[in-house]
């Protein structure tokens, strides 16, 4: 497969080597024409994000333009665009390289989306880590708002608000009811579904919650047309996407590529290569850590979309790679991961509670071999218990490591356990 061609990027300062200011970003081809954009009315840009394929960019894949449809047309209540900028997936570095570096992107994409959905009022959520990004966004919203592109009578003829509103760190509020509940001021806990946000959202009022990549591709796909989009990538995984590479790799990197390039091809001609050659490799996690791992026999002719993963019994997630060489201890690697699902669990639901905090402990004793063969068959058990039992999605990302680490390193971890049992039964002798 070909290197994305320059033409197609929609990032172009993705890096920051040019100025991120509002001057800059218009000689770009930032904020050109946007008025034009708004004439064409509400359900023209609806459809035609409906037609260039865009699925969400924040991890689940759900087409964007479907769930815009979702909020009503007549409502006595305002409607909201909620722009989720808590990325605490680890792995996941994408959406602060848009703040940093192209925040117009997403200050004009917000205003297109909060048109198509009638909303005047769009909040920012970012992280609580994301310091620089926020005075970064901060700057250029100031930019837009002097410059009458945003605001109370603007030039665009759309009253509308950005408000930036910066979390606590708490991961949980990356999910998108936990988020509304944060930025209402209250703890963040996840709410029962239904009601649906795009019926009762943020202050009971119709609500779109949507990722900074998502927003950020909108202006450029009603620019240059919906058929441009869906052109790129493959069928049912249309356009570029943001892919971050970490770990055992020469050059980590975050870059803009085609959906569905393969996997070895992003790492080889964009990261350098894996560390000691790919022969090297033992796995990859491909979407971020809650993501089953990939192991290295299977990454071979894999390709970076949302279906080809599937078959393999993992995800995109936000395609956060996280590539692992044949110094890591696999097992020792979930067991970390394992904690930070059990650190950052709100408490609500019990199996999600209960369960990663069992689930590390039991990691930590087979990390060391201290453990029985029987509880593998078991640890897989509880995952199952944990996953899909929950009210968000935080259960399910807690218990697919381990799945993944069970379905393809099961020997790693009956090796550590013979050699545990067999110390200690010399050292008994």
């Amino acid at each position: 497969m070909a290197m994305l061609a320059d033409k197609d990027r929609i990032f172009t300062n993705l890096y920051g080597l040019h100025d991120s200011g509002l001057k800059a970003a218009m000689k770009r081809g930032q904020w050109d024409g946007t008025k034009l954009l708004i004439d064409q009315g509400h359900d023209w840009i609806i459809n035609e994000v409906k037609q260039s394929g865009l699925r969400g960019r924040g991890g689940a894949g759900f087409p964007t333009g479907l769930k815009w449809s979702f909020m009503p047309k007549a409502d006595s209540r305002p409607s909201y665009l909620v722009i989720n900028a808590d990325e605490s997936e680890p792995g996941s570095c994408k959406d602060r390289e848009i703040l940093r570096h192209d925040p117009q992107l997403l200050i004009e994409g917000a205003l297109l989306a909060s048109f198509a959905m009638r909303a005047h009022t769009c909040y920012v959520y970012l992280r609580g880590e994301y310091i620089r990004e926020r005075e970064a966004l901060q700057r250029a919203v100031d930019e837009a708002y002097a410059a009458k592109l945003i605001g109370k009578n603007n030039v665009h003829g759309w009253d509308f608000d950005l408000y930036l509103h910066h979390g606590a760190g708490a991961y949980i509020c990356g999910e998108e009811t936990a988020l509304l509940e944060s930025l209402e001021g209250k703890k963040g806990q996840p709410r029962l579904k239904p009601p649906f946000p795009a019926n009762v959202g943020l202050y009971g009022a119709p609500t779109t919650i949507n990722n900074v990549e998502s927003i950020a591709v909108v202006p450029d796909i009603l620019r240059r047309g919906a058929k441009w989009f869906e052109a790129l990538g493959k069928p049912n995984n249309s356009g570029t996407k943001l892919f971050q590479i970490s770990g055992h790799v020469n050059k980590p990197c975050v870059v803009e590529e085609e959906m569905g390039i393969p996997l070895r091809q992003l790492i080889e001609e964009h990261a350098g290569g894996v560390r000691g050659g790919w022969n090297n490799l033992l796995a990859v996690i491909p979407g971020g850590s809650s993501v089953p791992l990939v192991p290295a026999e299977l990454c071979q002719d894999l390709t970076m979309d949302f279906d080809a993963l599937l078959k393999v019994k993992s995800g995109l997630g936000t395609a956060a790679l996280i590539v692992m060489d044949k110094s890591t201890d696999i097992v020792r690697a979930i067991a970390r991961i394992s904690y930070f699902y059990k650190h950052e669990s709100c408490g609500q639901c019990t199996p999600c509670r209960e369960g990663t905090g069992w689930m590390w402990r039991v990691l930590e004793r087979m990390a060391e071999g201290r453990a029985e063969k029987r509880e593998i068959d078991l640890l897989f058990d509880v995952t199952k218990q944990v996953e899909g039992h929950t009210i968000c999605a935080l259960g399910d990302a807690a218990a697919w490591p381990v799945q993944g680490l069970i379905r393809h390193f099961r020997d790693e971890i009956e090796k550590r356990i013979d050699t545990y049992h067999g110390g200690h039964k010399e050292a008994a002798e």
